[in-house]
């Protein structure tokens, strides 16, 4: 074990980000590529397999939830972070774009008296509940008002009538 005194390890670990510090002389090369100049400080080197164990199983559960073709094109991220970033750059543009469309159904719907009005009610609902899995947060209060308004034409009576009750109204499907 004359070896493991000889070289120590200079190594910073920072959270999701492992970076060797200018190597001096020969070292020994980790899987992840890194290099290690001893084996004294044995809680860095710990610290270094943890992480790299812990990023190995992580790319690997982020690829394993890819569809066969995606895995083809993301398994070259050599960790975890990298993949995680590039998925994350290619399909967040998408999520604002959902968000968009689901706002678009949310002003374009408007009832119509040829379709039952509960089937309505459940395709509003349906919006709703894809409002609120996007992480935008409707009143409930407009949530009443945009119903209302949604209604029918043929029900402008007691659409008048709903609007100049004072009683406040929530929702209850």
């Amino acid at each position: 074990m004359a070896t493991e005194s000889a070289n120590p390890v200079t190594m910073v670990v920072q959270p999701h980000v492992a970076q060797p510090i200018a190597a001096q002389g020969k070292g020994r090369r980790n899987y992840l590529g890194m290099t290690l100049r001893g084996e004294t400080d044995t809680q860095k080197r710990a610290a270094m397999d943890a992480w790299g164990h812990g990023d190995f199983l992580c790319r690997n559960y982020i690829l394993n939830g890819l569809s066969d073709t995606l895995y083809n094109v993301y398994s070259s991220a050599t960790t975890a972070r990298a993949l995680w970033e590039s998925l994350e750059k290619k399909y967040k543009t998408k999520d604002a774009d959902l968000k968009k469309f689901i706002i678009g159904k949310f002003l374009d719907l408007k009832m119509v008296d040829s379709k039952t009005v509960m089937n309505q009610v459940q395709e509003f609902q349906m919006i709703l509940h894809d409002l609120h899995a996007e992480g935008m947060k409707l009143s409930e209060s407009f949530q009443v008002a945009a119903m209302i308004e949604k209604l029918p034409p043929l029900w402008k009576d007691f659409k008048n009538y709903l609007k100049r009750k004072r009683k406040e109204m929530g929702l209850r499907f």
